[in-house]
């Protein structure tokens, strides 16, 4: 290999990282909040942006850290909602549904959502 040519590969190497630095730093701050039923009445609303264990009712427990939501305690048999995925700043549910309990991402009023410019009726 010659000069040039590793020189010309390290340059792009070096653009793609600071490029996908510049998009991850950018993403940071983006944080948007969660709102948290039980049996289909409002428990709550609660910021992504604060880290904080909410106990939800005497059934559940969800842990908001780093921007993510998880289910960390349940009662319920299967404890499928504590293997659900995170929800982050885009969104997202988990739902407890033995007991009643879902909690719903809602998107930052920044980030962009390609499903909505799409418009069926036109």
């Amino acid at each position: 290999m010659k000069k040039k040519e590793l020189i010309f590969i390290i340059a792009i190497l070096l653009i793609a990282f600071a490029l996908w630095g510049g998009m991850f730093l950018m993403q940071n701050g983006n944080y948007a909040s969660i709102r948290i039923t039980i049996d289909g009445e409002e428990y709550g609303t609660y910021s992504l942006a604060e880290d904080q264990v909410i106990s939800i009712g005497n059934t559940n427990v969800c842990e908001i850290k780093d921007g993510k939501v998880n289910m960390i305690e349940a009662d319920c048999p299967d404890h499928l909602c504590m293997k659900q995925k995170a929800i982050t700043d885009a969104g997202g549910t988990i739902v407890c549904l033995p007991n009643k309990v879902v909690i719903e991402g809602e998107k930052a009023a920044h980030s962009k959502d390609s499903s909505a410019d799409f418009d069926a009726a036109t």
